[in-house]
């Protein structure tokens, strides 16, 4: 029976909404994080002492056109696909406290129209532009905080997995005796479907980008392939994107321009030149890699043809393949990293000079 109560104050029931669901292992650590910062945004708007029982249709409408107003920290303002999120989040608690009777109903699941991501032409990187990235992030000295972007954007670019997928694997699901990379759920993400749980071939280019970096004595044990360690414990690395528009701007690229999504889309076309046993890939095989249950996506939207096409038995971005093509582009970011690599030098030779100066 339903028990009347004197008020559900939206923060404490928010706050022990994200704990139980952690205590009982229903979502990860960066879904429970990504909860947290929608729900502390509802809190800020509604106040922490809200009655949940007091917020209609309406009061979320307004919460969503407030939401639009918000920054996104990228000199723009929440698309509607982040006002999505946030509405969802807010969504699953209140379904959480309808399914145990502490309030009556669900308001998020009412408003029938709630805000869609927009749907935008999809966008892909030709074969010669990933090649030009590659080596862009290859010659580009490794930051300390994120090391591993060369190894990182290989993934992307070669695997086509979607970003929770690359950014969760594992050192043990990367086989370089199978030649495989396995996409399967772990404590660090979700998969977003069944089908997502796959197994795609550790192409000869990204296993000679992989296996040094896995097998460096330089680099610190962990469990993820591309962990971050800014909280001071291993977690999910979850934003990249300026690092991403350094490499981009080296290569003549704008910011904002490179994104991490149109990797998924760029190997969708390759792999769709590539041949298997001497005759065309089927698009089943590559739904397959993809996780796709269907070839309609594939068919649909991810089919493109490249300006580039050419057959081949293996996906890969090789700048010297593209040297015609790439032409300047190239040679300004070799030029680039001689320069810096002639200035670093010269730094170091004047620092010796100084010390010895100085112990002399």
């Amino acid at each position: 029976m339903y028990e009347v109560r004197s008020a559900v104050p939206l923060g404490p029931a928010a706050r022990d909404h994200l704990v139980a669901k952690k205590a009982r292992e229903e979502a990860t650590d960066g879904w429970l994080q990504q909860a947290e910062a929608h729900l502390r945004r509802a809190v800020e708007h509604f106040g922490s002492e809200r009655d949940l029982r007091s917020i209609k249709v309406g009061d979320v409408k307004a919460f969503g056109a407030w939401l639009r107003a918000l920054p996104n920290g990228r000199g723009g303002l929440l698309g509607r696909g982040a006002v999505r999120h946030h509405v969802n989040s807010l969504s699953n608690l209140f379904g959480a406290l309808v399914e145990t009777e502490v309030v009556a109903m669900n308001p998020v699941a009412a408003w029938k129209n709630k805000p869609r991501a927009e749907r935008r032409e999809s966008r892909w990187l030709e074969a010669h532009e990933v090649a030009l990235l590659f080596e862009a992030a290859r010659l580009a000295p490794a930051g300390r905080a994120v090391p591993f972007l060369y190894p990182l954007i290989a993934a992307f670019a070669l695997t086509g997995g979607r970003v929770s997928d690359v950014l969760g694997l594992e050192v043990s699901d990367v086989s370089f005796d199978r030649k495989t990379i396995t996409f399967r759920p772990n404590d660090w993400r979700r998969l977003k479907t069944k089908r997502s749980h796959r197994v795609v071939p550790l192409w000869p280019q990204l296993e000679e980008i992989l296996r040094p970096y896995v097998f460096s004595t330089d680099r610190p044990p962990s469990k993820l392939l591309f962990p971050s360690w800014r909280t001071g414990e291993e977690a999910m690395l979850t934003d990249f994107r300026k690092l991403l528009d350094a490499v981009a701007e080296r290569a003549s690229w704008k910011e904002g321009d490179i994104r991490s999504k149109q990797f998924r889309h760029t190997y969708i076309t390759a792999r769709l030149q590539t041949l298997d046993r001497g005759a065309p890939v089927s698009s089943w095989t590559v739904a397959r890699e993809v996780g796709h249950s269907s070839t309609d996506m594939i068919e649909e939207t991810y089919g493109h043809l490249g300006q580039v096409r050419h057959r081949s038995d293996v996906v890969e971005y090789r700048a010297e393949q593209h040297v015609t093509i790439l032409g300047d582009r190239l040679t300004a970011v070799c030029r680039s990293e001689h320069k810096r690599a002639a200035n670093e030098a010269g730094l170091e030779k004047a620092k010796s000079l100084r010390v010895a100066s100085s112990a002399g």
